[in-house]
Parts: C-alpha cells; structure tokens; sequence
C-alpha cells in the first residue's frame, strides 16, 4: 500500500507523491519563544516527529524544519515583565523547549531557524509583495491585501465576507479591508526594531515562515505542518503570501493535528488548565505521555485526564515487559535451533500490519495494534520451557523496528546499575542462598525505593526500571 495523507486543503486522502523521488521536504510551524510548552504544544511535537520517523524508515531523506518565534508582541511584553532583553528572554526558552522536547524523545530537526536571523528575507519577502500590488504602507505598518489574492480562504475554506471583522478582532483604520493582516509592525519607543524601508519595526507573524520555509526549503515544499488552530489564520495567510510571490503552491500536503482537552474542556488561560511538559514528567514517565499521544489518531480530538494517563500507563507496561522478557531470556537462550517457519510468518504479517495502518493517513492508534499483536505472538513463545536465541532476537528486532517509528519503548532499560546497586543485587543473591530472608527483603525494599524492580525467574534474577 503506498501512502496516503489526509490534505487540508483538499479535505480528502491523496496518495504521497514527493517533489523529489526518496526525498521530502518538511516545515512545522514551531513555538513562539515566551514561555515553556505545554502538553497541547505536545501533540504536533510528538505527531510531526512519528511523521518524520516513518517517512525515514520507508528510506525517504527527510528535511525536517521547525522556525522559532523569537520576537512578537507576547514577547515583547514577557521581556518587560522579567526585565530581559528579548534576545535574552528567547535563549532561555529556546533552550528550555530543546530540553522538553528531548525528554519527549523528539529527534532534533534539521534546522530551527530563527526570525532575528532572518530580518533581511522578510524584508525582501515585505518589499517584493509591495511591488506586485499585494502589499501596502499606512504609517509605518505595511498590510497585505487580501483582495487582490482571489484564493484567500483556500485552505480553511471560509466565507471570508461573511466574517464579523468588527467582533472578532480590532478593526485598524489604517487597514484598506477588515480583512487585511499585517507583514510589518511600526516600532514604538523602546521596542526592539530593524530599520527598514518603511521605518524602523518588526516583522509580523505570518510573513517569517513564508521567507523561511521559502530561503531554507524552495519555492514549494511537500509537507506543511501544524496544529488545527494554525489552519487560519496563520497557514492561510502563509499562502496568499507566497503565492502571490511566487507564483506556485507553497506545499503540496497540508496536515494539521486536531486539538487536546483537559477533563473534556478545551485548554485555555481563562479556565488555567494548562499543564506544562516540564512538570507533567516529573509525575509520569515520558513515554507514557507519548504513547498517551499517539493513542489517538492525529485528526481526532483527544482528551487528557489522570485515567488516560493510567490507562496509557498500563498498555506501555505490557509493551515494555515483553521486550525486557526478551532481553532477559536472550541471555540465556541457546545458540542453536532454527526460528519456526510459522513465527517468521507471523512476525512478517505483523509487520506489514504496522506499515499499512502508518500508510492510511498515519493511523498510530492501529499501528499501536500491531505492536501488541507482536507482544502477543512474543509472551507465548516466552512461556515455552525452552527457547530459540535467533527466535527472541527475531521479536526484539521487530520491536526495535517498530519502536524507531513510536519512540515509546524506555530509554532507562538499557542503562547499566551503578555500583552500589550492582552490588545489593549480588549480596541479595547471597542472603537468599544463606536462608538469610529478612536481609534479602530489606534489599529489595531498598532497590524498590531506588526505582529499582526485582523479579526471581528460573533463569535468575531481573531487574527492570519503574
């Protein structure tokens, strides 16, 4: 089955034809830089991020960039309040969001280029659309003029006219139309500014991907990305601006992931229901919130709540157990002995499963199927008294397989233990074989308060992490 994506601008499933064959080019609106990310910002991270994996995994070189925000009205006003620069306030939390999504087990993109970096392309980006009549100066601002692009709206197919400009937002009387949007924001005193031929300023939002996904990708690219909520105004703005520059689509595949509630309400500021990545993995382990997000598929609503997250908690386990199992055995498995053809067959089956469910539209929730089906086909095989080593390796390659495209599996398994619990672990062993009972539960408690499981097997002792 090739692969399938649901395009946005379409409204339909369109069979992935890249620009060039066995490579992809892919741009992710990233953060505006103010403030750490919170577990909504969560889920494109984590989605785009599979996206990638999976494209990289059917042997696609993938080019994979996320912008990042660096200046903006919010930080401007959190660069105040904390009595920072703005360059000072964006090193902090471009900092602090690479270590977020690290703990996320997001790969690093190939670029995250910044707007400060980029002032000289916005503004020829600014100064070209002025020229062709898409763009005017009022007092220092220059606007776009939505007008005289005939395709605004394309992408999140809305009767603009029929919008309440006067409710929804403030109007500008230096706007020709309601409707137009700013590519240039007139400083005012003591702001951070760039000069430029309109005065000095900023750039507007909108206009920085436009320039960037255009100086570091081409005039169209594959794959665009985001969240729902970028569909407009932000991506929609994002093509009349480049379109009416270059002439030509700005991407050929628009995917946007749906939204996450908290306790079935919408995340917001008003009700205070954002939850921040940092403190939610200080309470559960990161790749429970990641299997969490992938446990949904990505145009579906999800909601987060304490008993999805035990919910997730306990799939994960069973996930993680069967690989530990596997590791375990391996250790003592023997050498020699074929794997059973019927076990090469299923484990191909397996996976076939788990390539075409990631096909259809990049379907995690049944891919997730897969893998338990795998964990299934594995348990039995480990309840045989004797066992295969090609055999288990064969199970933990295909997880491994898997897992390079989920990223849930725990990265702590593989660490080895530090010399102290090494060594509990060994006079453990001597305690049980002296009849010492008491002194081998008070090691286990203390290796249980360390993170520390234990459990006796027939083949010894295991140990895994909690």
């Amino acid at each position: 089955m090739t692969l399938r994506m649901y395009n946005t601008l379409t409204r339909k499933k369109e069979e992935f034809v890249p620009l060039e064959p066995g490579k992809v080019k892919m741009y992710v609106c990233g953060p505006t830089v103010y403030n750490y990310i919170h577990i909504g910002n969560g889920r494109p991270v984590i989605f785009f991020d599979v996206v990638r994996r999976f494209l990289e995994s059917q042997n696609y070189e993938v080019t994979y960039i996320t912008n990042f925000t660096d200046v903006d009205d919010k930080m401007i006003r959190k660069a105040e309040e904390m009595a920072v620069t703005v360059p000072e306030l964006a090193e902090t939390f471009i900092a602090a969001f690479l270590e977020d999504i690290q703990t996320l087990g997001v790969h690093e993109a190939t670029m995250n280029p910044r707007v400060t970096d980029n002032i000289q392309e916005i503004i020829e980006f600014i100064a070209a659309l002025v020229e062709k009549g898409y763009a005017y100066e009022a007092r220092g601002d220059v606007y776009y003029r939505t007008t005289k692009f005939a395709e605004y709206g394309k992408l999140s197919h809305q009767n603009l006219e029929e919008l309440q400009y006067g409710i929804r937002i403030e109007v500008d009387d230096r706007k020709e139309n309601p409707q137009d949007f700013v590519l240039w924001k007139a400083a005012k005193p003591g702001e951070i500014y760039w000069d430029s031929p309109w005065g000095q300023g900023r750039p507007g939002w909108h206009i920085e991907c436009s320039a960037m996904v255009r100086k570091y990708l081409g005039e169209t690219i594959d794959i665009h990305g985001g969240g729902q909520d970028l569909t407009f105004p932000h991506h929609e703005c994002e093509i009349a601006q480049t379109e009416a520059v270059t002439g030509h689509p700005m991407a050929n595949y628009w995917l946007h992931n749906a939204f996450l509630n908290i306790d079935n309400e919408k995340m917001s500021k008003s009700l205070g229901n954002g939850i921040l990545i940092r403190d939610l993995v200080k309470q559960i382990k990161p790749e429970v919130f990641r299997f969490f997000m992938l446990s949904a598929h990505y145009r579906n609503p999800l909601n987060f709540s304490d008993e999805s997250l035990k919910q997730a908690a306990n799939a994960l386990e069973r996930i993680q157990n069967a690989n530990d199992n596997l590791k375990h055995r391996l250790a003592t498995a023997s050498a020699t002995g074929e794997i059973e053809a019927a076990h090469t067959e299923r484990v191909a089956a397996i996976a076939a499963q788990f390539v075409e469910k990631m096909n259809d539209d990049f379907n995690t929730p049944d891919a997730i199927t897969a893998v338990f089906d795998l964990v299934a086909e594995a348990n039995l095989y480990l309840q045989q008294e004797r066992v295969n080593a090609a055999a288990l390796q064969m199970f933990l390659d295909q997880l491994q397989v898997f897992d390079q495209t989920l990223g849930i599996l725990s990265k702590q398994a593989d660490e080895l233990l530090d010399e102290e619990i090494e060594q509990l672990i060994v006079d453990r062993t001597e305690a049980r074989k002296s009849k010492n009972w008491v002194r081998a539960d008070e090691i286990r408690d203390l290796l249980t308060e360390k993170g520390i499981f234990l459990e006796d097997t027939p083949q010894g002792i295991r140990w895994r992490r909690k």
